[in-house]
């Protein structure tokens, strides 16, 4: 795949970085997964929650617009190039979630759905004297499952990569 003859076809003079996005839980590193990975969509049908989306070029993204992932494993079944691979006790993402200053607690108005939604218990909220406590993420229990995404009543949360 040449991105710089794609973006001249589109009309763009120069090619900008390219923006990681969530591949599906774990994915095999980019390289490998942009290499391997055959564009079937066998993986998105699989997924029950309706999270993976053909992204640029056909490949799949994640999205949590909706919902997040239940972490059950289809996708991963049902991708025969097996650039998707489970491994026990490692987290499906390099993701973690960053609270905007949108976020209503951070604004001082009361406000825990991220904490409530989050089945890992990831997401705890740290009390302020005379304010609003403040959402603290515990990174080591989170899994980047985005399911705290969508149900943020001012979409706040974004998922940020991490460095391995």
């Amino acid at each position: 795949m040449d991105l710089q003859r794609r973006f001249f076809l589109r009309g763009r003079v120069a090619t900008p970085v390219p923006k990681r996005v969530p591949r599906p839980p774990w994915a095999v590193l980019e390289a490998d997964f942009i290499q391997r990975c055959t564009r079937c969509d066998a993986c998105l049908s699989a997924c029950p929650e309706g999270i993976l989306v053909r992204g640029d070029a056909g490949f799949p993204e994640v999205t949590f617009a909706q919902r997040g992932c239940s972490e059950c494993g289809a996708c991963v079944q049902a991708c025969a190039p097996q650039v998707l691979h489970r491994v026990p006790d490692t987290p499906p993402w390099s993701w973690r979630p960053l609270f905007s200053s949108a976020c209503l607690a951070q604004r001082r108005v009361e406000c825990r759905v991220c904490g409530e939604m989050c089945e890992h218990d990831a997401i705890r909220f740290k009390p302020v004297l005379g304010g609003v406590a403040n959402p603290v993420l515990d990174a080591n229990k989170c899994t980047g499952c985005g399911v705290c995404v969508a149900p943020c009543p001012t979409q706040a949360i974004q998922l940020q990569e991490i460095s391995s």
